[in-house]
């Protein structure tokens, strides 16, 4: 027997939330939704804001793997600078993209080159958890890294805040369920 979304919704318990929202006239409605409008649009704005102060394309990222423990664990949220004045030196925590990947890689370097004469600076990165160097993880024919390559610099980090993150990401039935509840949240309370 095939369930409805009315039944379904009885089921999970969000029936007295469903009837709040058929109680609401358009007027509240309109309301609840530039609500909803202005919280998004809030955090795109502090997002942006936190990408021009700290000069990184991505300035909060998760820790998705234990190649940096023990300084890192799977899960901590890193908080990234990327000023183009301030050079990379040997033991910097850097968070690089590879091109051909999505997902950026959080290690330490392990070498700087700087060409004196063309001022060419190349680096070398590895996991603290790692036993050899980063190479086999650049793209084919990239021995090193260049500072355009760089995201950002660990400057700080929250322990295991990101594991909601990860969860998310390895449930996605889990995002969804959260999105919803979180929308729900915004129609359905009013003050």
């Amino acid at each position: 027997k095939g369930l409805n979304m009315a039944s379904l919704a009885k089921t999970i318990g969000l029936q007295p939330y469903l009837d709040e929202l058929r109680r609401l006239n358009k007027r509240q409605l309109i309301y609840q939704v530039l609500n909803f409008l202005m919280i998004i649009f809030s955090a795109l704005m502090i997002w942006k804001g936190l990408m021009v102060v700290t000069g990184s394309e991505s300035p909060i990222v998760v820790v998705l793997s234990g190649s940096m423990e023990p300084a890192y664990q799977r899960g901590d949220l890193l908080f990234l600078t990327n000023y183009e004045s301030d050079p990379i030196r040997v033991g910097e925590v850097v968070v690089f993209k590879i091109s051909g990947r999505d997902i950026p890689i959080v290690h330490r370097v392990l070498k700087v080159h700087e060409n004196t004469v063309t001022g060419e600076v190349k680096l070398l990165t590895k996991g603290d958890n790692n036993m050899v160097d980063d190479r086999g993880l650049y793209a084919p024919g990239q021995l090193f890294l260049s500072p355009k390559d760089i995201v950002g610099r660990a400057r700080g980090f929250a322990p295991y805040v990101g594991m909601v993150t990860i969860l998310m990401n390895d449930y996605p039935q889990l995002k969804y369920a959260l999105l919803a509840v979180l929308g729900a949240m915004v129609f359905l309370i009013r003050e």
